[in-house]
């Protein structure tokens, strides 16, 4: 018998919250602020630096006042009061935030990075702590507590652990959550660019065309955000190849001419959801609960719509009410298959046939006359219809 053997002691805290993006920052945050130990475990060295998600509505925002944040992120971003669908040159359905019920009409248009610089910031402040670059490789539960085994061979426990790692989760994976759905066939192309033209500075614009969907939305420090759908996308779009999609989707009177890349990628795009977002003292959040087309904006803002009532119903259970973590699954589960619905519905409008594509213009162009309607897509992407 090896009498040298050394032996892990666990380390105790209330919640272990795997995942350092802005669902798992967010709910640190929360966590502390209502002083509850919290520890966050990231596989990452430090947070992502591409701007990936851009967008933040007006629902995110009124969540994140409670956290402190969001005063820095509003000067920050840029204030994007209106969306519209457009068949190139022609506008289909206008959208405009600027009399939703909230006081933030607008969608902010601010870096991911940023987003995430100010959620660190805030969560330090507090006293937070993140454990990387570490990463989960098992985790077991029992009636008291979960414990959680990362590579660097340290052992955690806590009494409660959340999945805000990605879509592909390993908390999610260990305790065999099933995540349901499928892959849009397309690829999707992602970029940073500084373009010239003439472009509204305030104006998301979704783009139709017969060659397909292009979206442009403004952020800050001049550049844009472009995203599209393609059959065959390279792994780093370049400017020719870019302004190739500009000039077959874009506008046609005014074209917009790339300056300057600033960073560009390519993915593919699930629509999936987890079919329960609890097992025991296990949840999960975030894209590791639910992930959807990028059309609309609504993966990040889901996540830290999560994190906000996950941190509620964590302090109601670790004060003993412990149904408040069901209810908390009951309650943003079918929110996140509405926002799934309404991202799918976005971008199989966007990747119809070629042949089908001038009867969508018209129907569309008749059903953006309708001011209700415009009102509840309004509501619908700002968030406000789910408060």
């Amino acid at each position: 018998m090896n009498t040298n053997r050394t032996v892990t002691t666990p380390v105790e805290t209330d919640v272990i919250v795997i995942g350092a993006g802005p669902t798992g920052l967010c709910l640190g945050i929360a966590l502390l602020q209502s002083g509850i130990r919290t520890l966050l475990i990231d596989r990452l060295t430090r947070g992502q630096n591409t701007s990936r998600a851009a967008v933040i509505h007006a629902r995110t925002l009124e969540v994140l006042e409670s956290l402190g944040v969001t005063e820095n992120l509003v000067a920050k971003g840029i204030h994007a009061s209106r969306f519209s669908i457009r068949d190139r040159d022609r506008t289909l359905v206008p959208i405009d935030f600027q009399r939703l019920p909230t006081e933030y009409p607008y969608a902010l248009m601010v870096s991911q990075a940023t987003t995430e610089s100010l959620l660190l910031d805030r969560y330090s402040e507090l006293g937070g702590r993140i454990l990387r670059p570490c990463a989960m490789q098992s985790l077991t539960q029992d009636d008291e507590g979960v414990t959680v085994s990362l590579d660097d061979g340290s052992c955690h426990r806590a009494r409660y652990v959340v999945g805000a790692d990605g879509m592909h989760s390993t908390v999610r994976e260990a305790v065999n959550i099933p995540f349901v759905g499928a892959s849009y066939p397309e690829s999707f192309v992602l970029a940073d660019v500084r373009l010239s033209g003439e472009l509204p500075h305030d104006e998301v614009i979704l783009f139709f065309s017969p060659a397909g969907m292009i979206v442009v939305a403004p952020l800050p420090d001049g550049q844009h955000r472009i995203v599209a759908t393609t059959d065959l996308a390279p792994e780093h779009p370049d400017a020719n190849w870019l302004q190739a999609l500009l000039d077959a989707r874009g506008p046609e009177h005014h074209p917009l001419k790339i300056r300057e890349v600033i960073w560009g990628s390519r993915f593919h795009v699930h629509h999936r959801i987890a079919a329960h977002y609890r097992t025991g003292r296990v949840l999960l959040a975030g894209d590791a609960a639910h992930v959807h087309s990028p059309a609309g904006g609504q993966g990040m803002n889901a996540g830290i719509l999560d994190a906000a009532a996950l941190a509620k119903a964590l302090n109601a259970a670790l004060q003993g009410n412990t149904l408040a973590l069901t209810q908390y699954g009951d309650v943003r589960r079918p929110i996140a298959m509405k926002i799934i619905s309404l991202a799918d519905r976005l971008t199989r409008l966007a990747t119809v046939r070629p042949r089908l594509r001038p009867l969508r213009n018209s129907i569309m162009s008749l059903l953006g006359h309708n001011p209700r309607l415009r009102r509840r897509l309004a509501l619908e992407l700002s968030g406000l219809n789910y408060r």
